[in-house]
């Protein structure tokens, strides 16, 4: 009988591969009520510049009317549904991997902004928000005393 040598890395590889499977978007239900609808988060990106912050939402095959954006000053709140089509057929059997259902998204902000100055653009499935930072933000100098 051959000796084999263990290595513990290839099984803490093993136990990772198989977490992040577990909560994987595509497999992981939205609601634990309603196993049936299975939904994904719109993946987010944030810039943050001097004057503003800068923030992108990916939702692509949605309209613009669907999609509701709540703004405060310190946070944003993105939801919206992307409503299934009726499909009937009568041979075979349609698979699909889209993902249908409601989602709702709040995004801590890095800064205090002016909210009723937001700028917004949604274009090929991807909304631009262009949040100015209020003038406090702007100009907060924090003196750091050294002892």
């Amino acid at each position: 009988m051959p000796l084999v040598r263990w290595n513990p890395w290839h099984e803490i590889d093993t136990l990772q591969r198989q977490f992040n499977r577990l909560l994987d978007d595509n497999v992981v239900p939205a609601s634990w009520q309603d196993s049936q609808s299975f939904s994904r988060m719109p993946a987010v990106e944030i810039e943050e510049t001097p004057e503003a912050i800068h923030l992108k939402l990916e939702v692509p095959g949605m309209e613009a009317k669907d999609l509701d954006v709540q703004v405060t000053e310190d946070s944003v709140s993105i939801s919206g549904e992307r409503k299934s089509e009726a499909k009937t057929e009568e041979k075979g059997i349609t698979r699909s991997e889209f993902h249908y259902g409601k989602f709702q998204r709040v995004i801590p902000l890095p800064a205090p902004i002016q909210n009723t100055k937001v700028e917004a653009e949604y274009k090929d499935g991807v909304l631009r928000l262009t949040l100015p930072k209020s003038e406090e933000s702007k100009n907060k100098v924090v003196k750091v005393n050294l002892d």
